[in-house]
This record gives C-alpha cells, sequence and structure tokens, in this order.
C-alpha cells in the first residue's frame, strides 16, 4: 500500500522517534508499505517519521545508483532503532534533497565517516563504522529520528533565502508526483 510523504510543516517531522520492539504492531506489513511508496517515489531513503508515524525506522535503497556506485547493485536495507555514535573529524559538502521538501535541495555539510548502532529487521544487532555516500544517506535518514531535517543544517544565508519556499510547502504551494499530506491539504 502506497503511504503519503508528510511534507515539512507536519509536527511529526519535528519529533524524537520512538525505539521500537520486535512486537511492534504489524511491522513486517509497514516495511512492506514503506518499500512500495519508496520506490513509487523515485527516491533513495525513508524514514518514519516521513510516513507519519514517530518510531526509529529507516530504509534505503542505493540500487538505482548502481551506475555511478556500483558497490551499491542490490543495496538495500532496513534499519531499526538507529543511533549514531560517533561522527568523524573530516567533513564534506554535497547537494541534498528530501520527499518531505519536494523541488527543494541544497548544499550540506557532513562528517566523511559515521559509527552507527541499529538493529535489521529481524533485530539482530550491528555496529559499524559507515563512510562515503552511504553515510551521507545514513545521517539524512536518521536526523528525520532526531526531528531533525536537513534545511536545519544549511547555512544562515541560505535559511534566509529559501525561507519564502519553506512557507510555500507549510501552506501546500508544492508539486509532487507522489501522495502527500501536509499542513495546507
Amino acid at each position: 500500500m502506497l503511504l503519503p510523504i508528510y511534507i515539512y510543516g507536519m509536527p511529526v517531522l519535528r519529533k524524537v522517534a520512538e525505539d521500537i520492539t520486535p512486537d511492534y504492531p504489524e511491522l513486517s506489513t509497514l516495511i512492506d508499505n514503506m518499500w512500495q511508496t519508496l520506490a513509487s517515489t523515485g527516491g533513495i531513503g525513508l524514514a518514519a517519521p516521513q510516513i507519519g508515524k514517530a518510531i526509529r525506522l529507516v530504509i534505503i535503497d542505493l540500487d538505482p545508483l548502481k551506475e555511478d556506485f556500483p558497490e551499491y547493485e542490490g543495496f538495500k536495507r532496513v534499519y531499526i532503532n538507529a543511533h549514531i555514535q560517533e561522527y568523524s573529524d573530516e567533513k564534506e559538502s554535497s547537494e541534498e534533497g528530501c520527499l518531505s521538501l519536494p523541488g527543494l535541495s541544497e548544499k550540506v555539510v557532513r562528517p566523511k565517516k559515521i559509527r552507527v548502532k541499529w538493529q535489521d529487521e529481524n533485530f539482530n544487532e550491528h555496529d559499524e563504522w559507515v563512510e562515503g555516500y552511504l553515510a551521507r544517506v545514513m545521517q539524512h535518514e536518521f536526523d528525520h529520528l532526531e526531528g531533525t531535517m536537513y534545511v536545519d543544517r544549511v547555512s544562515p544565508l541560505r535559511k534566509t533565502l529559501i525561507k519564502n519556499k519553506l512557507k510555500a510547502l507549510t501552506q501546500g504551494k508544492y508539486q509532487a508526483n507522489y501522495k502527500t499530506k501536509s499542513k495546507g491539504n
């Protein structure tokens, strides 16, 4: 089932998400619905707050990028209860967009490498260092679990310059080729 993507301005996007347990109701159905929703958007990552659920659940599918990043061929992963433990000092800037901010993209500076603890869909524990493009995507998606969005990480000048675009999103004035839910509609 395709789920609506919650757009900038929806309160759930600013909540800190809760850890979940294996008995979370209909978790496998929720994960399947998230995969279907992500596939319909053309995105590469989706966090549960983006579909209105303040829980620590993220899916990432980097397979669509395999032409530019052959190392990510077949990469499709579920992250449950993910928490970033450490960040490298070395940082880099790159353009980011977000399904919850249709039509916008901005340069964001992030650490190049992170150490993250998480559980997979079978609740097996993982603790690993991740770097490169995957580290950026994980930081972007895991920010959603902390009630943070990438526009919170742009310079004050850029934030001022996009203020009207952000306001328009909260009023439902945007175009998206996927199902959405916003304060304005």
